[in-house]
């Protein structure tokens, strides 16, 4: 296989991802991060079955599950206490299938470490403005420093305001207040589940449990509320015991975890986006993850379309005889998943998050019934684990021993 040098934008977990695997294939690899020091943005996360494949393969599922929070289901309920979303993994049809919820940082740093580990060049303070494409290769530029040499190849990982792609932001009109905060086993939540409730679509709230960042000692959970992009504004203006009486009155139990907010500084605004970087490859130049494709979380596929990205990056390499015909290999065998869950999530967001009444409507009254009759069941299960599409035999991926897995002496599953 030919030796590439590589330039990748973007320290998130594809440009990390994406630099480990081809790395291991000998490929010349520096990552252009635009932060003077490299680190996650945001609060929890869900690792479902399809990103737990890739990390398996990178021999790091099991610090992974160490380090995050074990997830049996998904569990949902309407102010008034009727359960509207119960997805259970055991409906998936895999061996002791589970998601992991863990804190952004934590997967940075499983992936960080492991890029650092491998000697992988990190170059820090790059705000990346473009690029040029001259008869050596394809270099990056910045706004205040000068430009790279020439690569062979540009992988776009800067995320969903990436620079390269001219397309309309596809700004979504709800985003979410998010907050990390330590829990107890005395908390009144199952610590086993993403637990949400629901106000029509309107509001939510949710609690995700993410287990013990390195070199803590209490575990945490990723508490968020659901708030559209226009009312941020106001919502800050307003006091801040005005809002938590709001969430006690959908969700009383979550009074625990406001009484643990005594700041608003303890409050990140999250904003997102649906778009699609399309075609996502151009001549030297590629684009994954939310460079590629972005999508409101409410599927929590983000990192996991990232991870898978970045394997069939790495395993389009290894086939064609020329980059271009090597680059088309990797989008073809993740443009299918990616349109699909390109789709599914804008058509069952609006379920979960729109000022409409008939969407809630369509979810109490019939995807909720429907939901717990097979096959439908099992169909919800593969949606939420990012198996829907059946993704993984293309890329030459498996899903990972669940079994192996738990039964690891230093793993959290152990322990819970």
């Amino acid at each position: 296989m030919d030796s590439y040098s590589i330039a990748i934008a973007g320290c998130g977990p594809a440009g990390l991802a994406a630099s480990i695997l081809l790395d291991a294939q000998g490929h010349d690899v520096t990552i252009y991060d635009q932060f003077d020091e490299p680190g996650p943005v945001g609060s929890g996360l869900m690792i479902q079955p399809s990103g737990l494949s890739v990390l398996d393969q990178l021999g790091l599922a099991k610090e992974t599950l160490k380090r995050g929070a074990r997830v049996d289901g998904l569990l949902g309920l309407e102010e008034h206490g009727k359960a509207v979303l119960d997805a259970p993994y055991s409906k998936l049809g895999v061996a002791g299938a589970f998601g992991i919820g863990i804190h952004r940082s934590s997967l940075f740093g499983i992936l960080y470490e492991e890029a650092l580990a491998k000697g992988i060049r990190i170059e820090t303070g790059h705000a990346v403005t473009g690029s040029t494409l001259t008869k050596e290769g394809r270099a990056l530029t910045f706004d205040t420093r000068e430009p790279t040499k020439p690569h062979d190849l540009i992988v776009d990982a800067s995320g969903r305001q990436s620079v390269f792609d001219t397309s309309p932001p596809g700004h979504l009109e709800f985003g979410a207040i998010w907050a990390s905060l330590p829990t107890s086993s005395d908390d009144p939540f199952a610590g086993n589940l993403l637990e949400q409730r629901y106000r029509r679509a309107a509001q939510m709230v949710g609690v995700l449990p993410i287990g013990t960042r390195k070199g803590a000692s209490q575990e945490e959970v990723a508490f968020f509320w659901s708030l559209k992009r226009s009312d941020f504004a106001a919502w800050q203006d307003a006091p801040l015991e005005d809002w938590k009486e709001d969430v006690c009155k959908l969700w009383p139990e979550a009074d625990v975890l406001l009484d643990r907010i005594t700041a608003r500084d303890q409050l990140t605004f999250a904003s997102y986006s649906h778009r699609t970087q399309n075609p996502p490859i151009r001549e030297r130049m590629i684009a994954i993850g939310d460079a590629w494709h972005s999508a409101s979380p409410q599927l929590g596929q983000g990192a996991n379309m990232a991870l898978l990205d970045a394997w069939g990056l790495a395993r389009g390499s290894e086939h064609g005889r020329t980059l271009s015909e090597k680059l088309r290999h990797a989008v073809s065998w993740r443009h299918d998943h990616v349109w699909l869950y390109q789709w599914v999530t804008k058509l069952f967001t609006p379920l979960y998050q729109s000022d409409t009444s008939w969407h809630p409507m369509l979810r109490d009254r019939l995807m909720a019934p429907l939901s717990q009759i097979w096959p439908i069941s099992k169909i919800q299960a593969q949606l939420m684990s990012g198996l829907f599409g059946f993704p993984l035999a293309p890329l030459g991926l498996s899903v990972p021993d669940y079994e192996a897995l738990s039964s690891e002496p230093e793993s959290r599953a152990s322990r819970t």
